[in-house]
């Protein structure tokens, strides 16, 4: 049986370049950890900005219920 795996979509405030990333929730623990925003750079223009975990992955955020 294979690993569920989930999709982290963001996309860059400054220049619109999308960051499609798939992980596993173990993955997903140790590069972002339990907390409700989650830190990205963007490949592009290498803006650093934050942004919602519920945005950017609402399967996980409801699964983990980082919410509450």
């Amino acid at each position: 049986m294979e690993k569920k795996r989930y999709t982290i979509k963001t996309s860059c405030p400054q220049c619109g370049c999308t960051d499609l990333t798939v992980l596993s929730p173990e993955e997903i623990k140790k590069k972002y950890g339990d907390a409700p925003n989650i830190d990205m750079e963007c490949s592009a223009c290498v803006l650093k900005y934050s942004t919602d975990m519920e945005k950017a992955c609402p399967e996980w955020d409801k699964e983990c219920k980082m919410k509450g």
